[in-house]
């Protein structure tokens, strides 16, 4: 049984039904456009290496070693980035869910502010129009998990990481505060911080959400492709072009 669900749920959906259509093209065309063959060939390979995890665990391993947890950890107020949001779907206290991203940023800034108890900005805002405003959500989850609606300070214009940072550098003016704590997840620490460098904010980054282990050992199942490494491979690579260009531009 186990080797069934193998192999329908690595060949039979996505990414692997489309390397296996992919593979048996490259057969067809040897024979008649080798050329041609050669080509989709070696776009079969690059799309191959870009759906297993072994290649991209590496990839978004990378990003995420670059901050490590700082402990103990000190600071007046904790910033935390969005990651997405749902518009309308029901939930406990309200509508809408964040995304596992966001969620998962969330949980670790509720077990912060148990440690520390300060104030918390939750910076994000309404990316489109079937999105749902990200700040706003997670004031009523983090209400709902017990920090004081007095404690929650909302940043609601922002739609990406730039304006994060710039946004939330007029709160932290405002409000005095002198040591804030960035959380995010680990592969767009990098990023962040760069951007607040340029927004002239020092934070403490505190990295989580992590989403490939610190020690990386090899499994041949890390070899077939899977969505779940096709999507880690999407996520570092625009971490890395995001990167380059926040030092460009």
């Amino acid at each position: 049984m186990y080797l069934i669900k193998f192999l329908y749920s690595t060949f039979l959906f996505p990414p692997g039904i489309i390397l296996v259509g992919l593979f048996f093209l490259c057969i067809h065309l040897y024979n008649n456009q080798r050329k041609l063959a050669k080509v989709v060939g070696l776009f079969t390979l690059v799309f191959y290496l870009f759906t297993i995890s072994f290649v991209s665990d590496r990839l978004i391993g990378n990003l995420e070693g670059k901050y490590e947890v700082p402990n103990p950890v000190r600071g007046d107020v904790i910033i935390l980035l969005g990651g997405g949001a749902t518009l309308d779907t029901p939930n406990v206290n309200g509508l809408g869910h964040l995304s596992g991203f966001a969620a998962n940023r969330l949980l670790t800034c509720a077990q912060l502010y148990n440690i520390l108890q300060v104030p918390i900005i939750v910076s994000g805002g309404k990316v489109l129009e079937t999105t749902g405003c990200e700040a706003e959500i997670s004031k009523v989850i983090l209400i709902g998990l017990g920090v004081p609606p007095d404690k929650i300070i909302i940043e609601n214009k922002s739609l990406n990481t730039t304006e994060n940072a710039k946004f939330t550098k007029e709160i932290v003016e405002r409000e005095n505060f002198k040591q804030p704590i960035l959380v995010t997840s680990a592969f767009h620490m990098e990023r962040s911080v760069l951007q607040f460098q340029k927004a002239q904010v020092v934070v403490l980054p505190y990295p989580t959400d992590y989403q490939t282990n610190v020690e990386h050992k090899f499994q041949p199942h890390q070899l077939w492709p899977s969505a779940n490494a096709l999507l880690d491979t999407s996520l570092a690579l625009k971490e890395y072009v995001g990167i380059l260009a926040v030092k460009w531009y």
